[in-house]
């Protein structure tokens, strides 16, 4: 760029020294030492044999090292081919020859004039006695080992600085400086996450909302009284959206916005822990207001005294101590929030719950109905759809399924679509993509026998017809025949958004689970291996419902379930020998009145079974509507209210005709 006088300017390279270059001389330097010693290849002889060399006047010169004890011999040219077998059959094309060696007691003089006297003075030996300069070897010798331990020293202690003392922007600290906060400061122009690109969690994204505002107008909240909140707490199951929650907030923020996760704290080095978090909140209060984020809090905020190990004072238990204190301890923290996310929330220490630490419990819940056809909106918008693409049918067929799921999906049917060569994606490769995604992979090369296949076959009909029969079973949407994962054979139901089972919904899963089972003793005459899954599933719905649900005609209204979590370590149960028999015997009733039922079922339809199941043996998939079409609609629960409506009805139209 030229200055005001219009020269150019010139540009100043600065020379930096980088540590590589040093292992590069060193590896050069190396090799031309190697370089240097190959030339020469003296072979080892005896003292005996040097005398025989003399004797025979083939020796041109011998150089005799004093404090070695070492002798290097130069053999005559023309004498050389007498010991070419000596070199391999190569006449060496440097010297010296040969080398010997002799004890510190060997007279040089007195035996090298005593040979040089039985020769004729124009064969006689050159011979030069020296003593050798070992100054530098030595001083190589001493100094070697500890240079080598000192680069490694300095090697692995920059790699253990650049990993452990990053400050706040992520720079190397060093070694010294592991005890700062490895929190990073979010670039604004790096974060492009909005609340636009957050869909669904109605209620979970305007208490974030609220937090944002409340920093960008604290005056409106603050001129009534109030205080601003100082932490809020995201709680929910894995991939529902807290950290990208969390994200959203660092791009609408106009404040700083710090990002830490909670294992971070937890280093090998004691007291480790509690320094980052002092210097974390060091930072924070110097660029107050500002948002701190901690990502899976869990790792760190464990209750105190169940944690495994030996110490109750242990390096988690010192960290979450400073976490409490900075949060909401002697010093005021204003203009602080603190940011967390945690899937695990039953686990964490009582004091980091309270009130003034974290103020608020956001909930991010499993997305419903309508929040999934946003979330299909939203990672749909770079993919090629087919236009008769419906979009609530997809929303519909994946109930339970989390944000994370369904990008797995959006993005699980981009690939099925290129795998086929499509030029868009239509809803069969969204169809394919959640089979792949919730059943595995399919295994074509699974090869079943003939009995092992229709055995299979009829296990799914049998889940089939009694899901299709029973009223409050969930709806079955496809039958499959096609191994998937660890499964031969799957039944996909679509199950209805509930968030209160009763005890009637409870026993017709179970029967439905139990139709595999049944099915294969109607057929087969005996039970097989394969419901080993549904046996699982059935008898944990059973005992949950005796032991938790308080369902039982015994046990009556008990529930043992520990929603704090303060049992997880106490060997004891709370509840008597006696009472634990009683609960099995209902368990067992229980569970003989679902096979017994299911049996029935399955024996009162056992045309329309055995139909379906040559129908899923023929096609290997059915749907819905071919069940539909041999069982006829599916079986639906009463409607009290649809009841009550005629009889109230009929009494008003009673009291107004007598009036």
């Amino acid at each position: 760029m030229p200055n005001k006088d219009n020269e150019p300017r010139r540009r100043v390279y600065r020379v930096r020294f980088n540590f590589s270059w040093f292992y590069i001389l060193l590896i050069l330097g190396i090799g031309w030492l190697l370089m240097n010693n190959s030339g020469a290849n003296p072979q080892k002889i005896e003292w005996a044999e040097v005398k025989e060399m003399f004797a025979g006047g083939d020796i041109k010169e011998i150089t005799y090292v004093r404090n070695t004890y070492k002798g290097n011999i130069t053999v005559k040219p023309d004498r050389l081919s007498k010991y070419a077998d000596k070199f391999g059959g190569k006449v060496p094309s440097s010297s010296p020859h040969f080398i010997f060696l002799v004890s510190d007691k060997f007279d040089a003089e007195k035996e090298f004039g005593e040979l040089n006297a039985t020769l004729p003075e124009s064969d006689q030996v050159k011979i030069v006695i020296e003593n050798e300069s070992r100054a530098w070897a030595d001083i190589l010798e001493w100094l070697i080992f500890p240079i080598f331990l000192i680069l490694m020293w300095v090697w692995m202690f920059r790699g253990m600085g650049k990993s452990m003392g990053a400050g706040p922007g992520g720079a190397g600290g060093g070694i010294f400086n592991v005890g700062k906060s490895t929190g990073k400061l979010a670039d604004k122009e790096k974060v492009n996450v909005s609340f636009k690109d957050v869909a669904g969690l109605y209620g979970a994204k305007e208490e974030v909302m609220e937090i944002v505002d409340f920093l960008k107008n604290p005056q409106k909240y603050t001129a009534l009284g109030g205080k601003i909140p100082k932490g809020a707490l995201l709680v929910g199951p894995p991939g529902t959206g807290k950290t990208l929650l969390a994200k959203a907030v660092a791009g609408e923020a106009n404040v700083p916005f710090f990002s830490i996760s909670g294992s971070d704290f937890v280093e090998m080095f004691v007291g480790v822990g509690a320094s980052r978090v002092r210097d974390l909140f060091r930072q924070a209060k110097e660029k107050a207001p500002c948002i701190v984020f901690i990502d899976e809090i869990d790792a760190v905020g464990r209750a105190r005294g169940k944690n495994v190990g030996f110490s109750s004072n242990d390096e988690r238990e010192n960290t979450l101590n400073q976490l409490l204190t900075e949060m909401d301890g002697f010093d005021t923290n204003s203009g602080v929030i603190i940011l967390a996310a945690t899937n695990r929330a039953d686990i964490l220490d009582k004091a980091l719950m309270r009130a003034g630490r974290f103020d608020r419990q956001i909930h991010v819940e499993l997305p419903e109905l309508k929040e999934r056809e946003e979330i299909f909106q939203v990672h749909m918008r770079g993919l090629k759809i087919s236009k008769d693409f419906d979009l609530s049918f997809m929303a519909q067929h994946t109930p339970g399924f989390s944000g994370a799921d369904i990008a797995n999906v959006c993005n699980e049917a981009a690939l099925t679509a290129a795998r086929k060569n499509k030029s868009e994606i239509d809803k069969q490769d969204f169809l394919d993509a959640v089979d792949r995604i919730v059943g595995g992979l399919e295994r074509k090369s699974s090869i079943l026998t003939p009995t092992e296949k229709k055995t299979t076959a009829y296990h799914e009909a049998g889940h089939a017809t009694v899901g299709w029969l029973l009223p409050y079973s969930d709806p079955v949407f496809k039958v499959s025949l096609i191994p998937r994962g660890d499964a031969l054979g799957l039944t996909w139901y679509l199950p209805d958004e509930r968030k209160i089972l009763s005890k009637s919904y409870l026993m017709d899963q179970m029967c439905a689970l139990m139709g595999g089972r049944v099915a294969e003793e109607i057929i087969n005459g005996e039970p097989a291996t394969g419901a080993l899954n549904d046996l699982e599933r059935l008898t944990r719905i059973a005992y949950n419902m005796i032991q938790f649900y308080g369902m039982g005609e015994k046990t009556g209204e008990l529930s043992f379930y520990d929603s704090t979590g303060s049992r997880g370590y106490d060997l004891t149960k709370p509840y008597s020998e006696k009472t634990a028999e009683v609960m099995d015997q209902e368990v067992r009733d229980l569970v003989d009145e679902v096979h017994d039922r299911t049996m029935r079922i399955l024996m009162d339809n056992k045309e329309g079974f055995v139909r379906m199941a040559k129908l899923l043996l023929e096609k290997e998939v059915i749907f819905a509507e071919d069940i539909e079409k041999i069982f006829g609609p599916k079986v639906k629960p009463a409607d009290p209210e649809a009841e009550a409506e005629p009889e109230q009805q009929e009494t008003t139209e009673t009291e107004v005709d007598h009036e």
